[in-house]
């Protein structure tokens, strides 16, 4: 059975204005056991009450995959991006050599709730780029979608890693299926719904990781939402 993260061991970072759970080592919340997986560094999930966010502050050397679960979030970069990602938005932010961006919810009404992922590049520097895409309403219906990773394509966000992010939307009762290819790495990530992986119950918010051994099946004893990185093992 491959490792499993459990939702209540995630960290937790509670500010005014920020609720944010840390699957990794990020801000205060620190684990020698959980410095990240493969090319995974950060994976938050973040709850921005409403007008409020992360002022101006600088990234260099990841690329940032952001998805919008509810609400709207405004970006704003020193490229010169300006745009809101609203609910069912994926974006990407390629560091590079270095970038300054902002991120409020752009509701001062309703709360924003999104994942924030850092994935390793292969190499740190190149200028830095921006990329968002709307999911299709079928995006990860009976079985996965690809999301980010190579070859670049429509809709698909170019991570500088060959490393590919998979999402999947199923309905009660479906099985999802994670192929992985000897010698490579999995993680997937239940974002929401009950499912059951080899007589493991696993819920919102947990996780597994495989090392090189292949991936049980998802059975879904609800509706749910993952997301699913297979990475290489360099």
């Amino acid at each position: 059975m491959p490792l499993i993260h459990e939702s209540m061991n995630r960290g937790r970072s509670r500010t005014g204005w920020l609720d944010a759970f840390h699957s990794f080592s990020f801000g205060s919340f620190r684990d020698p056991t959980r410095m990240g997986f493969g090319r995974l560094r950060v994976l938050n999930e973040d709850h921005i009450v409403p007008g409020a966010g992360f002022p101006a502050h600088d990234h260099a050397g990841m690329d940032i995959l952001t998805y919008v679960l509810s609400g709207r979030l405004r970006h704003q970069d020193s490229l010169g991006h300006s745009a809101d990602i609203t609910a069912g938005e994926v974006q990407l932010m390629s560091a590079g050599t270095g970038i300054t961006h902002a991120e409020m919810n752009a509701s001062q009404t309703d709360r924003a709730n999104l994942l924030q992922i850092w994935l390793i590049p292969d190499d740190p520097g190149g200028a830095p780029t921006y990329h968002q895409h709307a999911l299709p309403a079928d995006a990860g219906r009976h079985g996965l979608t690809r999301i980010a990773g190579g070859p670049p394509g429509p809709g698909i966000l170019p991570l500088r890693s060959d490393t590919t992010v998979w999402l999947a939307r199923p309905a009660m009762g479906e099985t999802t299926r994670l192929p992985l290819e000897p010698g490579r790495l999995g993680f997937v990530h239940l974002v929401s719904g009950l499912a059951t992986a080899e007589d493991e119950a696993l819920r919102g918010g947990d996780a597994l990781q495989t090392d090189g051994g292949p991936l049980p099946d998802l059975l879904w004893q609800t509706e749910g939402e993952a997301l699913y990185f297979d990475m290489p093992a360099y």
